[in-house]
């Protein structure tokens, strides 16, 4: 596997290879399906539906109960995440934990395994990271407003036909195809 950062365009341009030739991505209808089988399941044995935010709420809330109980006790929504227990109690951080393995497991499965910064041919690999940064920043502000992330409005939210959480979705698709004009010059 290549420990360096590659400088060049994105991946469909030039797809990293690491022990021949790069394969093809999962199947999305498959995957999809898959998907919406464990979507189910969750709901059939924890009685709730997926969300990752909740796995960074809960660390937060017990990093900040270490130092501070008193803070955590006046806070309404860290209390409840604080009265739980550790995060390790918390079946949503082994939920964000299998979510990264099975990005690996994909990775190496299609032998796309290597550490890049995809960007277009006029951006620095620096930009490029400022902006995911930025860009990383903005989803878990917006997330916290709609106390929920978009795996949670979507999939659960959307999957019991919640009009709140398809509207976020429409306004996620909406915003992005708006946005895309802006910043389209980063990619071509």
């Amino acid at each position: 596997m290549s420990h360096t950062l590659t400088r060049g365009v994105a991946a469909a341009a030039r797809p990293s290879r690491v022990g021949g030739a790069a394969r093809t991505y999962w199947n999305p209808y498959a995957v999809g399906f898959l998907l919406g089988l464990v979507l189910l399941a969750t709901y059939m044995v924890a009685g709730r539906g997926l969300g990752a935010t909740a796995a960074f709420a809960a660390v937060a809330a017990w990093l900040t109960g270490l130092v501070s109980p008193e803070q955590v006790q006046a806070n309404a929504v860290h209390v409840r995440y604080w009265n739980e227990g550790a995060p390790l109690q918390s079946w949503t951080l082994f939920l964000l934990v299998g979510a990264a393995i099975g990005a690996f497991v994909s990775g190496w499965q299609g032998r796309r395994l290597a550490w890049t910064v995809e960007r277009g041919p006029n951006v620095s690999d620096n930009t490029r990271l400022w902006l995911a940064f930025a860009g990383g920043f903005i989803a878990a502000y917006g997330a916290k407003i709609a106390k929920g992330c978009t795996s949670g409005q979507a999939l659960t939210g959307g999957a019991m036909l919640n009009v709140g959480s398809l509207v976020f979705m429409g306004a996620v698709f909406a915003s992005a195809y708006a946005l895309a004009w802006f910043v389209r010059k980063e990619w071509l």
